[in-house]
């Protein structure tokens, strides 16, 4: 097993017996139970695991855990809570930006990093950001629409 492998994860420092090539998909899910990071291609082609990894979004799916020790992950759970959510996810909330919801965890963190380098993205700037994010229900106008709500979300908060 290679002995413990030291995560933080959503601000919590964790030590973990796992295999360190175990996807961290994996280790987020089934070892320390957060669901907001899905399974869907196992590829890194979907977009449904993503993450930041010390704020850059990551394919959870392949990047194997021992890969990420040290670093600071944040997952969906970690941006904002119930009772106050992140803008991103409040923008979402908002604008009714999902269906089914499966590729919203993607959706969300991916957008919370293009925040992070654009405050106020133009268009081409959002789809871009998004490309690699694939929604199967077509609600592709509305997430768009949740995008450019956070944006303005975020500025605010930031005055």
């Amino acid at each position: 097993m290679g002995g413990r492998i030291a995560l933080t994860v959503n601000g919590l420092a964790h030590a973990l017996a796992v295999p360190r090539d175990a996807p961290l998909l994996n280790i987020l899910r089934n070892d320390l139970g957060l669901n907001g990071p899905k399974y869907g291609c196992g590829l890194g082609e979907c977009g449904a695991c993503t993450v930041l990894v010390d704020g850059i979004e990551a394919r959870a799916c392949v990047i194997p855990v021992g890969g990420v020790e040290g670093r600071h992950i944040t997952t969906l759970e970690g941006l904002g809570t119930l009772e106050v959510p992140h803008p991103v996810q409040q923008a979402f909330i908002e604008c009714q930006a999902a269906q089914c919801g499966y590729c919203l965890n993607g959706m969300i963190v991916s957008t919370v990093a293009l925040l992070r380098r654009f405050s106020r993205p133009t268009e081409q700037q959002v789809r871009e950001a998004l490309v690699h994010n694939l929604c199967r229900c077509g609600a592709h106008l509305e997430i768009m629409q949740a995008v450019r709500r956070a944006a303005e979300l975020t500025a605010a908060a930031a005055t």
